[in-house]
């Protein structure tokens, strides 16, 4: 090979919620598949033993935990096609076939499941971008409002930078392990949409009740009982 890698991290997939809902074969082919074809990749090349792979897994795989907070030990119980299609998983399956080629091939092969990560590449239809470009906006007079659904959700936000470092701190270790990758901390829309007024020195007049999003699970969060 002309180009031999030493690490691989798989970040691709389809991670919109409700796009899931929309287009759930072709989250089914990239999130599910798209795992498989690459260690099989690395197992036909004979790289198992050199190379590193990390498998990018995700919160949704906990889906309605709506009392508490998700534990290690918590079973995961997916409510969207992002994390599940039919009765096996696009996210799940990825994470049980990463596992699987850790144990039957000895590769250095882990999941690192992600909590919610933002950043200014975080897209425009997702809540937190949709609130910082409408508060733009409404400060430079090219808006007047913003409509959302529920203010009450809560997520545990980092930010994708230290997300990105625990990644490659995953890789560095002696021995794989699967992490999951979260601050420890819950906060609601309606805590962000205050804050992101306070910096245009703006108050929230009027919460508006717009729409309810169909598919939204009332929290996610990570109770840290462990290192990561």
């Amino acid at each position: 090979m002309s180009v031999q890698p030493a690490e691989i991290y798989n970040l691709a997939a389809m991670s919109h919620v409700k796009a899931s809902f929309d287009l759930s074969e072709y989250t089914s082919n990239i999130d599910a598949l798209g795992t498989l074809r690459i260690l099989e990749a690395i197992r036909i090349c004979g790289l198992e033993k050199s190379i590193r792979f990390y498998q990018a897994s995700t919160s949704e795989l906990y889906g309605k935990v709506r009392e508490g907070t998700p534990r290690p030990s918590n079973p995961f119980y997916p409510c969207s096609p992002y994390g599940k299609i039919y009765i096996a998983t696009a996210k799940l399956y990825a994470y049980w076939t990463t596992i699987n080629y850790r144990e039957a091939y000895e590769m250095f092969a882990v999941n690192g499941i992600l909590f919610n990560h933002e950043s200014p590449r975080r897209g425009e239809d997702f809540v937190t971008r949709k609130i910082t470009r409408a508060v733009a906006k409404i400060y430079l007079n090219q808006q007047e409002f913003i409509e959302l659904g529920t203010l009450d959700s809560k997520r545990d936000w980092g930010h994708a930078r230290d997300f990105v470092e625990a990644m490659w701190l995953m890789l560095q270790r002696d021995a794989p392990e699967d992490c999951i990758i979260a601050t420890g901390e819950t906060h609601s829309v309606r805590e962000f949409v205050e804050l992101a007024f306070q910096e245009i020195n703006r108050e929230i007049v009027t919460p508006k009740y717009g729409f309810v999003v169909k598919y939204e699970t009332f929290m996610v969060s990570y109770e840290t009982t462990q290192e990561h």
